[in-house]
């Protein structure tokens, strides 16, 4: 753990990590999101209907519930920096390959794929909790979180325009081109300028690779319990694809991908069992013990947080086009006032959350997110457009701080297994957002924001279950020797 001051303007040791790992975030939703602002030339382009349209939008982000998981897993075993580096290089060749589609088949594997780059969140969630102490982490994965979700904002923010300089039917291709070379290089940055830890420091890796573990059979059947969620998305997403909806998949397709999800969670179950085995024979010491019940709780709020966040950003420029009769470029800029927030706000929600709890911190900014989106419920035509600009604001204030006080959170439960919770946590955020999406393909926007508005009523409940985080977290070194650290 590094102990120097907390000083945004250095480029140095715990910061430079920190700066890069935002930069590193930041690329990863600028290629994730570069779809959305450009949606009218790349509809008007290709010919594709508005469900077609909405179901690339529902692709964008239904790998990256597995991804999390995967990534998060193969963070704890391998360290953030070669894992972060490998998905940035490797994640470039979808957004290539979407910039330069000629075909709806190729946007959807291309879109699909890009699903991945989304994983790449957790694997600095685990970096920066490497580097920063407890009294500081809230701040830190704020900045880290806030500052790299701009990346969807910057996205809708200069794409349009990027495109209008290229110029032609080829504007929006060369647009999204150019985020996908960022990411490729960038990859290269990455890699030869961080760390995995601060000089010796102790990298934490959990036992073995197959699944989360957990410390009781209660949280084992926990466990279990809330995977499900991750799988009904994933079905979800297949009913949506099948002729039930959008008639992309046929019925027999359709059925093999339900028979295919059931198989898998039964492998992931026993897969989760080998891991925890042990605990059926003899009790897990105290000193080693953790609640499940806290990252159960995380998965719900940020299914509440992220999950709105990921669907807003991708509908919202095309609601204000529609609503109050706007070009794409000048809806695409003031709904990227949304994401605008993460500037200040996740930053803000971690910091907030270090200095006065952190569960405090998350009961007063769950439940202004629901007031946030009932009143986004209520805009309409009728309203004068800087009112509806500033409810989305002050809604995404609440949203992203809570979505920082959250990760404040994360890293404070099992140092070893951070990127797993955290990959855990994160894919409940696409588990909202692929069933916010899919609700919003169902009903008008009105509908949609209340259905966000009633499940943040839902989280807020769910907190009052968690515990607050004090005291030490034990973790054990190769070499048989203890140590002691500190989460509150």
């Amino acid at each position: 753990m590094s102990t120097e001051k907390f000083n945004l303007a250095s480029f140095q040791g715990k910061m430079k990590v920190l700066h890069l790992s935002w930069m590193a975030f930041f690329i990863t939703f600028l290629v994730w999101y570069n779809m959305a602002p450009l949606k009218e030339v790349i509809v008007n382009d290709l010919g594709l209907s508005n469900d077609e349209w909405k179901t690339l939008l529902i692709l964008n982000v239904a790998l990256t519930i597995p991804a999390r998981v995967l990534i998060g897993t193969l963070t704890d075993k391998f360290g953030p920096r070669l894992v972060y580096s490998i998905l940035l290089a490797v994640c470039s060749v979808p957004c290539f390959t979407f910039a330069f589609a000629e075909s709806y088949t190729q946007l959807v594997i291309s879109r699909f794929a890009l699903g991945f780059i989304g994983a790449g969140f957790v694997i600095g969630i685990r970096m920066v909790s490497e580097w920063f102490p407890a009294k500081e982490l809230g701040t830190a994965e704020g900045i880290y979180g806030g500052w790299g979700n701009f990346g969807s904002a910057a996205a809708a923010f200069t794409l349009p325009t990027i495109a209008v300089i290229f110029g032609g039917d080829d504007g929006w291709r060369y647009a999204i081109g150019i985020t996908g070379l960022m990411s490729l290089l960038f990859s290269f940055v990455y890699y030869k300028n961080v760390s995995d830890t601060p000089k010796g420091s102790t990298y934490f890796s959990p036992k073995t690779m197959g699944g989360l573990e957990v410390t009781s059979k209660g949280d084992f059947v926990f466990l279990l319990i809330m995977k499900l969620p991750l799988y009904f998305a994933l079905a979800l997403l297949n009913w949506k694809l099948s002729p039930q909806g959008v008639d992309m998949l046929s019925s027999n397709v359709g059925t093999i991908i339900y028979i295919g999800l059931v198989l898998l969670f039964v492998y992931d179950c026993f897969g989760a069992f080998k891991v925890n085995k042990d605990i059926f024979k003899q009790p897990v010491p105290e000193i080693h013990r953790y609640a499940f019940k806290q990252v159960a709780v995380l998965n719900v709020l940020y299914f509440a947080t992220f999950g709105s966040e990921l669907a807003v950003i991708s509908m919202l420029p095309a609601f204000f086009a529609e609503t109050f009769d706007l070009s794409m470029a000048v809806a695409g800029l003031l709904a990227g006032m949304y994401a605008f927030m993460n500037l200040m706000s996740r930053p803000g929600g971690g910091y907030i959350s270090d200095k006065f709890g952190r569960k405090k911190t998350l009961l007063i900014l769950t439940a202004g997110l629901a007031i946030g989106y009932f009143i986004l419920s209520q805009i309409s035509a009728g309203w004068p457009i800087w009112l509806a600009v500033l409810a989305v604001m002050a809604c995404s204030f609440f949203v992203q701080a809570g979505e920082g006080a959250v990760f404040a959170v994360v890293p404070l439960i099992k140092r070893r297994l951070t990127g797993q919770i955290a990959g855990m946590t994160g894919a409940y955020g696409n588990v909202g957002a692929v069933t916010y999406l899919t609700i919003y393909s169902l009903v008008d926007a009105s509908s949609f924001f209340m259905v966000i508005a009633a499940t943040a009523v839902v989280g807020f409940i769910a907190l009052l279950m968690m515990v607050e985080p004090k005291g030490t977290i034990t973790e054990v070194r190769e070499d048989g020797t203890v140590e002691l650290i500190t989460v509150g």
